[in-house]
């Protein structure tokens, strides 16, 4: 409380959450491997999480010529990537222990914490580590990946690289959806030290077109939720001029034409559009099928809510915004995409 306080006479603008860097000493090796693209530079690379996002990604970088092993709870996915070639191993530690560079993409905060410092996790087995990079693409809140990237710092490594003594941490989400995934187009969001990023732009570049660094840890997962937040209470905003406009008279095709040259052009308009019958090959057009599930915005919006309530932020949008996705989920249209919000909400339509 009294820290709250603090912050508040000092100004909200002038505060900033204090960020981990490990020492940039520590890392002066990874300036030799920047112009490089040979993945032998890499060794093995470790892969955890492999559902809709992560399997894809996966399979990206065993096609740019990586040599992976792999972990996930579904043996049958396991399976398939071992017919690939990969390593299958049976615990997060049985990855970390052979491979040199270590990829998570996993469902929440609590999955990394379990995966990263649980019970047969990756750092589980003590000092001194093998991996000299990990990578953690999950969406989780800023907090958690700064304490696991002080975990990793506080490690030190099996292999010693030129006075290079701790591994390296990079938060490092993404956008584009399974899509992009599969079509390697991703876009990275990264947080970490700007040594790590520049060393691991070749992984983020086999597995998508555009990577951005972000600054210190935590800033990745900042970005991501901030992204996402903007993308939420737009998608409602056009829904519901949608429904408005609708009601009084006007067709969605003609309120299209109108937003898309006019100042209320957006990306949930032009691009992603919440109407059925109006744009093709969205998930609107198929009956809000695929692309990103109303459940994953509603824990993104969470995470968003949880981060400015630790730091006394007010954000009512997102609050609201939070409330109108939860209440979505549990209308049953957890797994529809999040462009749903037109039908299942705002229109009082309920159609499965």
């Amino acid at each position: 409380m009294a820290t709250f306080k603090l912050r508040s006479l000092l100004g909200l603008h002038k505060w900033r959450p204090k960020l981990l860097v490990c020492s940039a000493s520590h890392f002066s090796p990874f300036r030799s491997y920047s112009s490089l693209n040979d993945t032998s530079l890499f060794g093995r690379i470790g892969f955890i999480g492999l559902g809709n996002m992560g399997s894809r990604m996966a399979d990206n970088l065993i096609k740019a010529g990586y040599n992976l092993a792999v972990h996930d709870v579904n043996h049958n996915v396991m399976k398939m990537f071992s017919d690939k070639g990969a390593l299958a191993e049976d615990s997060p530690l049985k990855v970390a222990e052979t491979s040199d560079v270590v990829i998570t993409m996993l469902p929440s905060s609590n999955h990394v914490l379990d995966v990263y410092t649980g019970q047969n996790g990756l750092l589980s087995g003590g000092n001194p580590l093998r991996p000299w990079l990990f990578i953690d693409s999950s969406t989780i809140d800023p907090h958690t990946s700064r304490k696991v990237s002080a975990d990793v710092c506080n490690c030190s490594l099996i292999h010693k690289r030129d006075g290079w003594k701790t591994p390296a941490m990079l938060d490092a989400p993404v956008s584009g959806g399974v899509l992009a995934a599969e079509n390697g187009t991703l876009t990275f969001m990264v947080g970490g030290t700007e040594e790590a990023y520049t060393a691991a732009k070749p992984l983020f570049l086999s597995m998508g077109k555009n990577s951005i660094y972000c600054g210190g840890s935590g800033n990745g997962a900042t970005a991501k939720i901030c992204n996402n937040l903007a993308m939420a209470i737009s998608m409602l905003g056009v829904s519901e001029a949608f429904v408005l406009g609708q009601s009084l008279g006007i067709a969605a095709s003609t309120l299209t034409k109108i937003f898309n040259s006019s100042s209320a052009r957006c990306w949930s308009s032009d691009t992603y559009n919440p109407v059925p019958g109006v744009m093709d090959g969205v998930p609107s057009s198929r009956n809000y099928i695929g692309g990103f599930a109303s459940k994953l915005m509603a824990k993104d919006l969470n995470l968003a809510a949880a981060s400015a309530k630790e730091i006394g932020l007010k954000c009512p949008l997102t609050s609201q915004a939070e409330k109108i996705f939860t209440e979505l989920c549990n209308n049953g249209h957890e797994a529809k995409d999040f462009s749903g919000v037109f039908r299942y909400y705002y229109s009082g339509k309920d159609e499965q």
